[in-house]
């Protein structure tokens, strides 16, 4: 007490001399001097702890945001930010660092961290028994924070903070506060009920983001508005010093990804404007969709044109990378348009053509589902085909005399019968092949070699990421035995294909690999 004591007679001294500059008095007289501090501070100490109520505030804003995310209706997401009591706690937090109150400052962030733990638990099981789980426009725009979403907390902090602070309009500090941290926080649900981890760390760091924002954005509020004015300077100092590294630190990678939007559209742009010269006038660009998660950039693009100005593909995309001075893949998919054909025409050719290229697309990945599901003796519907990565995977029933060599052999076939997919073949649980070498013979050729890659094809679809290798002796020595040797050449090849080589106990002349017992188990 004594030294509090100090401090505010410190503090006394020094406004005492600052009374002096017209600036400074007229700040305390017109600004600080116009809030009821004592009220400020007690409605926010009432309101920002945790309770059965702010609980189940923030499980029913939760459900609501997410089932409006799903349903990707913005309507669905503002009604859930109504009713938002996120708020609160975060008040008390920017209070409290604008005090030093580090009591208070505890119990806003245990308030906080309990509501943004049911809100995400509940999303999470909402999406879980949710018949719909596919990522919609409103989710995905959540998942790549920049420094816009900074600057969307940071001024809806500043309208929140002075809202309560003259205590004018309490609803528009729930719309404001909400916007920023309700959203991202259903979708950090959404992401971990899906098992999807860019959606997940995309959402997550926009809620730290906002989160972080308006806490800090409320501190700078509560200091103008004179709270804490009995601070010393030292401490005033280190709050400033914090403000200024905390927010520095977060608009930088902010920004960097802010760019990277920025020359994403700008290509995106860019091609469309290419398209539409190299096509003319008569042309029409109707659909342009980009994948710049793809190793080279992908674009696909509908072009409705006349059947003379009909391009060549391949020679469009070498043009198209020399203007755009990066590698990238181009498909085009050209509606032609027989001379003098007009505009309704146009659209109803563009219908058409879409409808039978879903069509034909369908009955692809239905063929496709068949052979797989034929290929590993299981019945179509087993068969997960994923369309906008065009992979397939199916789990296969045992089948009667079939080794792992038998299920290699039917996915290449399946590959090679579909060329442009992935397809993955995951075989019954099985022991690996056995490994022989020829008489004197240390060096992989042949059968020997095809029954390491056969273990190596399987280890990878069971998802076994370290093999053991009978007789392997690490570091080699310098004078090495057949077996050893025979070991060696068996791990080198499994480094070369991406797996982990551990070392066993021989057990004879012959190889059979198989998972670490600290894996296996």
């Amino acid at each position: 007490m004594a030294h509090v004591l100090q401090t505010e007679g410190l503090a006394s001294a020094v406004h005492d001399r600052l009374d002096d500059v017209p600036l400074y008095r007229w700040w305390r007289e017109h600004i600080v001097g116009s809030v009821d501090h004592g009220r400020v501070i007690e409605k926010i100490v009432d309101e920002s702890g945790w309770s059965p109520r702010y609980l189940f505030m923030t499980m029913m804003s939760a459900g609501i945001a997410v089932l409006g995310l799903l349903l990707s209706s913005p309507a669905v997401v503002i009604g859930a930010m109504l009713i938002s009591p996120l708020m609160s706690p975060i008040l008390g937090l920017g209070f409290s660092l604008a005090l030093f109150d580090f009591a208070e400052m505890r119990r806003a962030m245990i308030a906080l961290a309990a509501g943004s733990a049911c809100a995400v638990l509940f999303t999470g099981l909402i999406v879980a028994f949710s018949p719909l789980q596919a990522p919609t426009t409103e989710i995905i725009a959540r998942t790549r924070p920049n420094l816009f979403d900074l600057l969307v907390a940071l001024f809806a902090a500043l309208a929140g903070t002075f809202a309560i602070i003259r205590g004018r309009g309490e609803t528009i500090v729930g719309v404001a506060i909400a916007t920023a941290l309700m959203p991202p926080l259903a979708v950090v649900g959404y992401g971990l009920a899906t098992w999807n981890m860019p959606v997940l760390a995309g959402a997550s760091a926009l809620y730290v983001t906002n989160f972080v924002t308006i806490a800090l954005s409320a501190t700078v509020m509560a200091r103008f508005y004179g709270f804490g004015h009995f601070l010393s300077s030292q401490q005033s100092w280190m709050q400033t010093v914090v403000l200024l590294l905390v927010f520095a630190g977060m608009a930088i990678p902010l920004g960097l990804s802010l760019k990277q939007i920025a020359s994403e559209a700008l290509t995106v742009s860019q091609v469309r404007s290419f398209l539409s010269e190299q096509f003319g006038a008569e042309a029409r660009v109707t659909q342009l969709d980009a994948n710049f998660d793809a190793s080279p950039v992908r674009f696909r693009a509908v072009v409705i044109t006349p059947r003379t100005r009909m391009q060549r593909s391949a020679a469009l995309q070498e043009e198209l990378e020399q203007r755009v001075g990066k590698p990238l893949r181009l498909q085009i998919d050209q509606v032609l348009l027989q001379p003098g054909a007009g505009a309704l025409d146009a659209q109803r050719e563009e219908l058409r053509q879409a409808a039978d290229a879903l069509s034909g697309q369908n009955a692809r990945v239905a063929a496709l589902a068949r052979v797989l599901a034929l290929a590993a003796g299981v019945a179509p519907e087993m068969v997960t085909v994923d369309r906008d990565h065009r992979r397939a995977t199916v789990v296969a029933a045992p089948l009667p005399g079939a080794t792992l060599e038998t299920y290699r052999a039917l996915e290449e076939r399946a590959q090679s019968d579909t060329p442009g997919w992935s397809i993955a073949i995951i075989p019954p649980q099985g022991p690996f092949p056995t490994i022989t070498f020829a008489d004197g013979e240390d060096t992989l050729q042949g059968a020997t070699r095809e029954a390491v890659l056969t273990t190596v094809w399987a280890a990878r679809r069971w998802n076994i990421g370290a093999l053991a290798v009978p007789g392997l002796v690490e570091p080699t020595p310098e004078r090495p035995l057949l077996a050893q040797r025979r070991a060696a050449a068996i791990a080198t090849l499994l480094r070369e294909q991406g797996l982990e080589a551990v070392a066993a106990p021989p057990e004879g002349q012959s190889f059979r690999l198989a998972a670490p017992q600290a894996e296996s188990s």
